[in-house]
């Protein structure tokens, strides 16, 4: 519902898009990675028009309704893949099937409306182990320097089973918090290699992401941050006291 609601975090986004064009270069492509397409192996979607992919139930028409026609980049994709294979041995595969699911679209279209920069959306492969995925993000570092913007979409802390209706947004349950700013104080102290191993954190870990799709994201952004780079926190509140909303920007000048 961010998408489509007028509320602080859609309004940060669409901010945060604004000055791409004026502070900041404007990206010649956006690779985004969702909590929502998880596969055997990695792909890469590889068409010229990906589809908008409605993957929910039960929201108003509204949500439905949405559209983010944004262009593919199908030789970007085979280059990226084929790269990723040669150097890392690890199999991203191209996909003509998937799309953009809504983890992408729902944060792209407040940040770019007009939908006219190519998206390539990269699966996880839920199978492998957190440092599989940040190792992939590593070989993906190189992209930031030929103009592609990476945007990771997932939550610190994602437990929907504890969710509480009506909850506000400086409303969280004890354990989330906790996670939360542990998570925080890893990016904060730059000890980025520390989040492939939240599970470390035992319990805690299994609160905040009782299943962990919604976390893996961030590996792919912190995997492809240079040892230094400045990162910023915004949206630092919760939804339903046991969604951390917490995003993060690295790289700002």
């Amino acid at each position: 519902m961010n998408a489509i609601t007028d509320n602080e975090y859609r309004r940060s986004w669409q901010a945060l898009g604004a000055r791409f064009g004026s502070d900041w270069p404007t990206p010649q492509l956006i690779l985004c990675i969702s909590a929502h397409w998880l596969t055997d192996g990695w792909w890469l979607t590889a068409m010229a028009q990906p589809k908008t992919i409605h993957d929910f139930g039960g929201f108003p028409q509204e949500l439905f309704d949405q559209q983010y026609p944004a262009p593919g980049a199908p030789d970007a994709a085979a280059e990226i893949s084929i790269a990723v294979r040669q150097r890392a041995s690890l199999p991203l595969g191209l996909d003509t099937h998937w799309g953009l699911d809504h983890g992408a679209w729902s944060v792209l279209m407040p940040m770019f409306p007009r939908a006219d920069i190519p998206v390539l959306q990269l699966s996880m492969d839920y199978s492998r182990a957190p440092a599989d995925h940040y190792a992939l993000a590593r070989q993906l570092k190189a992209l930031r320097q030929c103009g592609v913007l990476i945007v990771a979409s997932g939550n610190v802390v994602h437990n929907l089973p504890q969710a509480q209706r009506g909850a506000a947004s400086h409303q969280a349950y004890d354990w989330a918090l906790e996670f939360d700013q542990t998570i925080a104080g890893y990016v904060q102290q730059g000890q980025l290699d520390a989040l492939q191993n939240f599970q470390k954190l035992g319990s805690l870990a299994t609160m905040a992401h009782p299943t962990y799709e919604h976390l893996l994201p961030l590996l792919y952004a912190a995997g492809a941050v240079s040892p230094g780079e400045p990162v910023k926190f915004f949206n630092t509140s919760f939804q339903l006291g046991s969604i951390s909303m917490r995003s993060m920007l690295w790289g700002e000048a």
